[in-house]
């Protein structure tokens, strides 16, 4: 119970970091920007996706997702940037050392942060493949089952991105550092071979894979993949973290 209190007044204090910092606007434009992609693509192109057979959600999907998912992993990037560089911009995070809380507790309420910051962007791109689903494909019953089904995955895939992204910010204390070692994990990763399963594991290469692309077999491992991997960056920033205050 005292943990959970914990984390809520941590989450509130970093909300309140995020006022002036243009946080809450990244990540709207960004949701707006990632959810005009497949509906210009449908305007400018609709025969060439209304005439394929199959599920409307998979055509969609094949068709926009990977620059939906580049821009989502872009908005991770300048997200977790700006969380730590609030912290090292007045020297916040050794008086938040100081603070008899534990070592894991910043971590942990940043990556919830970002965490609930990705449902914007996820909403407004669910929303706008719901539209294109609707006005150019024939009625799916199971549509929207399928839809949140899709997004769901997605959602979980961008985690250990989330927890990746935010233990690199929290090892840079220049913000440019970070931000363009970000943008370069982001575009190598875009390069990897998209039906290798071992690939699909690697942080920032996830949120590109789609549900349909696996087995149920495969979705469930690369589930439980990422969720270790959130594991093992909090592992991560906590002995880090206690390593920086020996040597302070």
């Amino acid at each position: 119970m005292t943990a959970t209190i914990n984390a809520i007044t941590l989450s509130a204090l970093e909300t309140r970091k995020l006022k002036r910092t243009g946080y809450v606007p990244a990540f709207l434009g960004g949701g707006v920007l990632a959810g005009l992609v497949p509906a210009l693509n449908m305007v400018v192109r609709s025969e060439m996706y209304v005439t394929q057979s199959g599920s409307p959600f998979r055509i969609l999907m094949d068709a926009n997702w990977q620059l939906m998912a580049q821009l989502n992993i872009l908005l991770l990037v300048c997200g977790a940037c700006i969380l730590y560089h609030t912290e090292y911009a007045e020297n916040g995070i050794q008086r938040a050392e100081t603070l008899p809380m534990k070592a894991s507790g910043l971590f942990s309420g940043k990556l919830c942060i970002l965490f609930c910051s990705c449902l914007l962007p996820l909403c407004l791109e669910t929303l706008s493949l719901l539209f294109c689903c609707i006005r150019y494909f024939p009625k799916d019953p199971e549509l929207g089952a399928i839809l949140l089904k899709g997004m769901g995955f997605e959602l979980a895939l961008l985690l250990p991105t989330a927890a990746a992204m935010l233990f690199l910010s929290s090892l840079c204390r220049n913000l440019w550092m970070c931000l363009g070692t970000g943008v370069i994990l982001v575009f190598l990763s875009s390069m990897l071979r998209f039906g290798n399963f071992a690939m699909a594991v690697i942080p920032f290469a996830a949120p590109y894979r789609m549900l349909h692309q696996f087995s149920s077999e495969e979705a469930w491992g690369l589930l439980f993949t990422a969720a270790a991997e959130v594991v093992l960056f909090y592992a991560a920033e906590i002995i880090y973290t206690k390593l920086r205050r020996c040597f302070q």
